[in-house]
């Protein structure tokens, strides 16, 4: 038997000790703050017993009252009986509208009250259930004098033992929760986690308390951190003597806490004891949702007009994790979507979550496509809290408000209902945005949420467990030499065989096929003229199905959505021309044909490409490909790129060699030969317009 597994049992026994009646507890349970007493009915049924829960607060147990007063509140005032001159505490107190609520019927209900306008429980007398139009007190309990509230307890910081473990001053806030500023921890023991138990040093004998998410993976790193936790099950500060933090491979103690026995806390709002309509939700939720073959974990709390998401994401550093609402209600979908696009930063050395729309599925143009809000003239209304990376896994914290200011890109997160929510993984380009994602990479399935839900945790385990696969054998880069006619068609990238395992770059899911072959290397010859027969798409208005075709020397592309400092950095060699007012503009693109799949992508299964291409069929738009001519200059540079004028990373390399090179080589076979007839005669057919044109389709 392993320690962890033997450390498990014992927490598990252990959890008994710490929770038998009476053992080191203060108060007998349950409790619900210092007792002010049953209220005495005069009319309508009232019942109840009052408890001071801390200065601010009341608690009344079993409240009931059969709800016929015409104009009955909760009244509470400093004269000597209940009279006219008190005022009133609203409840519930999350009441819509200008004026409080009359009080409704209830029967044996749990109540939560808090007093209004920063009043404490010593400045009133009593507190009334009270009609102000017939000014009738249908019940009362007075405030006994001299009565000790509960409070808050702020203990000393954290013993600093190891690990840069440091901390502010510790409070106990109530019987469950403990509030610590400033917290430092370099994340680095391998199975840390905040730990509580009994006797005058931690120990072996403890059990985790969750982290701040509610969650009780490893402990990441902190740094001047504010964060509350609280205490899981039926434990209280009071059956506890240290809160630490302790690495439960290696038993050891990275620093802790002492608990006084003689502390007077408040009782924890929210816990099953104390289950009301209007109870203060505490920190910490457990809402948990796994997504993408359980490489991402999702945590969720509504806190007021906003909600804090925590991502999760077993993935490489140089990729983003996106999550957010789907563009449709019941169903996945991207176009539409509004989401947060959260990521480390290689360069900045920082962790980042950005506010997205898609209004298509196609790379940011600066207009349209996947684009952050801010590109597109909107406004980031993501606010990052955290983030962290360890063991290949990200993990990233942030908040945005349920409802912004912008109709278009972003869409409002209903406060209750369901909602349907989509995900996604996927490569960085070169600007640090999102960039397309493979076809196993994205939610297919109608996935929603409440997020006003309190434990909806489906998570079944630790990323930390999750083993990477090794994944398919990428396919043989291809070759093209000794050819001089050339078709060039979009089809998709290959998955995790093709493109970006090829060429070592992100992708946009989509990529040039030149005679027929993903991303072939091309070989040319300086003084021979080379011609293209492009089919990439000439409609402009669809940033999906636009891909002008032109040579540069830039491994990425996308000359069309570079700035005018950027598109100086490139040289380009054909494909672009310019108008009379000195603006590029691309010269080749020619109606659309794609590649597409029969049925899903089955690039996983395809051990060569020669099988993948039989599981794809070539739909085409009507009309004519553009032709491109280039002739090769001398001082052309020995290598070059075919890309996409407005999107990057859709091409490959070309290699320019001097004349009588590729004659002398002897790596140009029978069957490239061959394919080279078979592309000619295709391309001459699509030429006459013969060729089958099918419906058009999306990419994605």
């Amino acid at each position: 038997m392993d320690i962890k597994t033997t450390v498990s049992i014992l927490g598990i026994l252990y959890i008994g000790t710490l929770t038998q009646p009476g053992k080191c507890a203060r108060y007998e349970e349950p409790y619900y703050g210092r007792v002010i007493g049953p209220l005495q009915e005069f009319a309508h049924g009232i019942k109840g017993t009052a408890y001071a829960v801390d200065e601010n607060t009341i608690f009344i147990k079993g409240f009931s009252y059969d709800g016929t007063g015409p104009d009955a509140f909760f009244w509470v005032g400093n004269s000597p009986r209940p009279s006219p001159e008190g005022y009133i505490i609203p409840y519930p107190e999350d009441y819509v509208g200008r004026d409080p609520p009359v009080l409704r019927a209830y029967n044996n209900t749990d109540v939560i009250l808090r007093l209004p306008m920063g009043k404490r429980i010593r400045d009133i007398r009593w507190l009334s259930v009270w009609c102000r139009r017939f000014t009738v007190d249908f019940g009362e309990v007075f405030i006994p004098p001299n009565l000790e509230v509960p409070k808050p307890r702020v203990l000393p910081e954290f013993k600093r033992i190891t690990h840069g473990l440091r901390s502010g001053n510790i409070s106990v806030l109530d019987a469950k929760t403990f509030y610590i500023p400033n917290l430092h921890y370099d994340g680095a023991g391998p199975d840390a986690y905040f730990w509580v138990g009994n006797g005058t040093e931690p120990t072996q004998l403890g059990i985790k308390v969750p982290n701040e998410m509610g969650s009780l993976d490893p402990l990441r790193g902190y740094q001047g951190e504010d964060i509350e936790i609280q205490l899981p099950g039926s434990l209280t500060v009071y059956d506890i003597d240290w809160l630490a933090v302790w690495c439960v491979i290696y038993r050891e103690n990275f620093g802790h806490v002492r608990i006084p026995k003689d502390l007077d806390v408040p009782p924890a709002l929210g816990q099953t004891k104390i289950t009301t309509s209007s109870t203060a939700r505490p920190a910490g939720s457990t809402n948990c949702r796994e997504f993408l073959d359980k490489r991402l974990q999702v945590r969720w709390e509504l806190q007021g007009d906003s909600v804090q998401i925590q991502l999760a994401a077993r993935m490489r550093e140089d990729q983003y994790v996106a999550f957010g609402l789907s563009g449709a209600q019941g169903r996945a979908q991207m176009v539409g979507g509004d989401v947060t696009v959260a990521f480390y930063d290689t360069e900045s050395r920082s962790f980042k979550a950005v506010d997205y729309y898609m209004s298509h599925t196609a790379q940011c143009d600066g207009k349209t496509g996947v684009c952050p809000d801010e590109r597109i003239g909107g406004r980031n209304d993501v606010t990052l809290i955290s983030g962290e990376r360890k063991n290949g896994i990200t993990t990233i914290t942030y908040k945005r408000p349920l409802q912004t200011n912008e109709p278009v890109n972003d869409r409002a997160i209903p406060a209750s209902g369901e909602v349907s929510v989509i995900a996604a993984f996927g490569p960085l380009n070169s600007r640090r945005e999102a960039n397309a994602h493979s076809i196993t990479d994205k939610t297919t399935d109608d996935v929603r949420i409440d997020f006003s839900s309190r434990d909806d945790s489906e998570c079944t385990a630790s990323l930390y467990n999750l083993m990477d696969s090794d994944g398919p054998k990428p396919w043989p880069p291809a070759e093209i030499r000794g050819e001089t006619l050339f078709s060039a068609r979009i089809g998709p990238t290959g998955g995790k065989r093709g493109y970006t395992p090829i060429t070592g770059e992100p992708s946009w899911g989509i990529a040039w096929y030149i005679n027929d072959m993903l991303i072939p290397e091309i070989y040319v010859e300086r003084g021979q003229t080379y011609m293209f027969l492009v089919e990439g798409g000439n409609d402009k208005t669809n940033p999906a199905r636009y891909h002008p075709f032109y040579i540069t020397d830039s491994r990425e592309g996308g000359f069309g959505q570079k700035s005018e400092a950027d598109q100086k950095k490139q040289n380009v060699y054909a494909g672009v021309g310019y108008d009379n007012d000195g603006y590029a503009v691309p010269t080749a693109a020619g109606r659309y044909c794609e590649w597409a799949h029969k049925s899903i992508d089955k690039s996983a299964e395809s051990e060569t490409f020669s099988e993948y291409m039989q599981t794809l069929r070539l739909d085409c738009d009507a009309g004519e490909p553009a032709v491109l001519n280039w002739t090769v200059a001398s001082d052309t540079p020995d290598l070059l790129y075919y890309q996409c004028y407005t999107h990057n990373n859709l091409g490959w390399k070309i290699h320019v060699v001097d004349p009588g090179y590729i004659s002398q080589q002897n790596g140009v076979s029978s069957s490239t030969r061959h394919l080279s007839h078979v592309v000619y005669v295709t391309i001459l057919l699509c030429i006459l317009g013969t060729f089958n044109v099918h419906a058009s389709r999306h990419i994605f």
